[in-house]
């Protein structure tokens, strides 16, 4: 009997129990990782890199166990790590919209819908309204169009097919800007509001008095 629970004692674990710990050592390890990784996507060079690694070392461990020890575990672990890199979000930009603001000397910032700069691609967009231009800015604050605000004619929100419009006419150019969505009309005059307070009234016209006649 004694041999037979010594022997218990010293029987390796099993697999399953191998496992367990592997994966709670992999749990702990990734909760002190996780706010150093979050960090790096603050500057898009570092938050490439790390996704180039994490996607060579991943198909390192698809490809090397197989060849080596015939261990499928590692290769879902492998394949696993590849698909996060592909999956994993773009950076966060390196400013927020408050600091920004400053950076132009913008009063106010509003939702600016969905904005589509020439040929290219419609994109979320933000209005940074200041007293002597409006920026509309993409979400990595690249500037979308700019909008002096003493040739703006008129910025008015128009309902359109179950969407809102919010266009903005100056000079001999206009812009639209399209929300969608439960809160689509909110957004859209909320934003008209915002850009006519800033607008300069025009002046009236004063008619001319005929002169009086000898």
């Amino acid at each position: 009997m004694p041999d037979a629970t010594a022997s218990a004692h010293d029987a390796p674990p099993s697999f399953g129990i191998r496992l367990r710990h592997a994966a709670m050592a992999a749990a702990f390890a990734l909760v002190l990782v996780i706010p150093k990784i979050l960090s790096l996507r603050r500057s898009p060079r570092s938050w490439m890199a790390f996704r180039i690694l994490l996607a060579i070392a991943g198909a390192a461990v698809v490809v090397l166990p197989l060849g080596l020890w015939d261990n499928y575990l590692f290769a879902l672990v492998g394949l696993a790590m590849f698909v996060a890199a592909i999956l994993l979000p773009a950076p966060k930009p390196q400013t927020t919209a408050s600091e920004k603001a400053r950076q132009l000397g913008a009063l106010v910032v509003v939702n600016g819908g969905c904005y589509q700069p020439g040929n290219g691609p419609a994109c979320p967009a933000q209005l940074f309204v200041g007293h002597e231009n409006i920026w509309a800015l993409d979400s990595y604050f690249q500037p979308l169009l700019v909008v002096p605000v003493a040739a703006i004619v008129s910025a008015n929100a128009e309902a359109a097919g179950g969407l809102w419009l919010l266009r903005i006419r100056w000079d001999d150019r206009d812009a639209e800007f399209l929300y969608r969505g439960v809160f689509a009309e909110h957004l859209a005059r909320v934003a008209e509001s915002t850009l006519r307070s800033v607008m300069r009234p025009s002046l009236p016209v004063i008619p001319q008095r005929r002169a009086a006649s000898a």
